[in-house]
């Protein structure tokens, strides 16, 4: 009997055991699991070349003299892409990705559901949500949240990734921030209007504004990878850290990391919190084919660049005035993109009449800089990207009348905040903005209220 009582107590006692370590070997392979989803990801973010592509035309003709990149807050297209049909006849069952312009914002602008792959973890619910003043593509209030803590000097992500999630397809799947990540920032959406000119702006051409600037105001040109063309390096210029060069990429990027869509070019879920998300997901990896970040990407091509408000005497004076404090050294006024037929993004684009040979106005260089307000965050936690911690792309200025938010973080609300929150590189354009007469701010304002 006693023997039958000790069997039944060394079983017992297995069990319990068994039971108390299955969790913690489940969690080590939900763990495991995450760890080699973010080791893909981070292979997919290191460019596979570090020398970039020149993206210098082959042609030898002589090229035309540019012409004005088409502005206006319009939804029309800049002539990338036909027009298509009435926007407002769109629907679900109607619309064609990759048709036309209008079907293409249809894209852009539909609402997404668990059906179609939201989530588990995400930020908004279409493209639109982010991206919409004064038409759909402008800039916004919306703020995403970024956080991470250093060890030993160096950044380490927070448990899911830099990007905290703020919104859910199921409770458990929330994240939330620990104490250990008190490097913490937000980022306010950009603005995507003109897009598709600054993505036809060659490597060259952003390397000859980097060697024109004095060094002690010169911008970093952040080499990041081409995803549609196997991480091919290009020079980034969308995102606030220059983290994408092409439209398709940052498409693909914000699919995934805002809405929670994986698609051929991201095709691994986000974890929430480093939690395995498979038992709150229940659609098939990729959710999209494609299709939809090619058409928020040919949306954002076919924008016509954001237009000046009305240029008075005074804007005029504001804009010399702008220049010679020094303004324009990183927000340059005025560049033209490449030549037609140009090859770019890894080979994979070639630029079309429609973007070719424009002179755009951005007031940017799209390069990276230390002006004493950068966040902490590099691109990614590796060495190569490890100097984009403390670095900001300059902010193109252009449809600034447009916000009342500005700055990477959205919150400098005023002109005045923003150049006053200047330093490090820039430091000396403040302390020459600080010396100008009253008459000379008022100018300078009423140049960038024109913008």
């Amino acid at each position: 009997m006693t023997g039958a009582i000790t069997s039944r107590r060394v079983t017992w006692l297995t069990v319990a055991l068994i039971a108390c370590l299955l969790p913690l070997l489940v969690s080590d392979l939900v763990s495991g699991q995450a760890s080699s989803r973010d080791q893909r990801r981070r292979t997919r973010f290191t460019p596979t070349t570090t020398q970039v592509d020149p993206e210098v035309s082959s042609s030898l003709a002589a090229a035309a003299a540019p012409a004005q990149a088409p502005a206006g807050f319009s939804n029309v297209t800049n002539g990338f892409d036909p027009q298509g049909p009435d926007f407002n006849t769109l629907n679900e069952d109607t619309a064609v990705a990759l048709r036309s312009f209008n079907d293409n914002r249809f894209t852009f602008e539909e609402t997404e559901t668990v059906a179609d792959g939201l989530g588990p973890t995400y930020n908004a619910q279409s493209c639109r949500e982010c991206h919409q003043n004064i038409v759909t593509g402008g800039a916004s209030q919306v703020t995403v949240l970024r956080a991470g803590h250093l060890t030993g000097g160096q950044f380490f992500e927070s448990q899911g990734g830099s990007l905290i999630q703020s919104r859910a397809t199921h409770p458990d799947a929330s994240e939330n921030l620990t104490a250990a990540d008190n490097i913490r920032a937000f980022r306010i959406s950009p603005n995507t209007l003109g897009d598709g000119f600054i993505e036809a702006i060659s490597n060259t051409t952003l390397l000859n504004i980097r060697s024109a600037q004095p060094s002690t105001m010169r911008g970093v040109a952040v080499v990041v990878p081409v995803l549609e063309a196997n991480g091919v390096g290009r020079i980034g210029r969308f995102g606030w850290k220059g983290q994408h060069a092409s439209l398709e990429s940052f498409a693909a990027d914000a699919y995934l990391n805002e809405m929670g869509i994986t698609s051929p070019l991201l095709p691994d879920e986000n974890t929430a919190n480093g939690r395995d998300v498979a038992p709150y997901d229940t659609t098939s990896d990729p959710e999209d084919d494609g299709d939809d970040i090619k058409a928020f990407a040919n949306f954002m091509r076919a924008t016509m660049v954001p237009p000046r408000g009305a240029i008075t005497a005074t804007v005029t004076s504001g804009e010399q005035v702008f220049a010679r404090i020094g303004c324009a050294t990183c927000h340059v006024g005025s560049i033209t993109t490449a030549p037609a037929n140009t090859s770019i993004n890894g080979g994979t684009m070639v630029v079309p009449a429609a973007l070719a040979n424009k002179v755009i106005h951005p007031y940017s260089d799209f390069l990276l800089h230390d002006v004493g307000t950068g966040d902490g965050i590099p691109i990614q936690p590796t060495a190569e990207f490890a100097n984009t911690a403390n670095r900001m792309r300059t902010a193109p200025l252009w449809g600034l009348r447009t916000r009342n938010r500005m700055m990477h973080d959205g919150t400098a609300l005023t002109p005045e905040d923003a150049i006053l929150r200047h330093g490090g590189q820039a430091s000396g354009v403040t302390t020459r903005y600080r010396a100008l007469s009253a008459t000379e701010k008022s100018q300078l304002v009423a140049f960038l209220n024109s913008l």
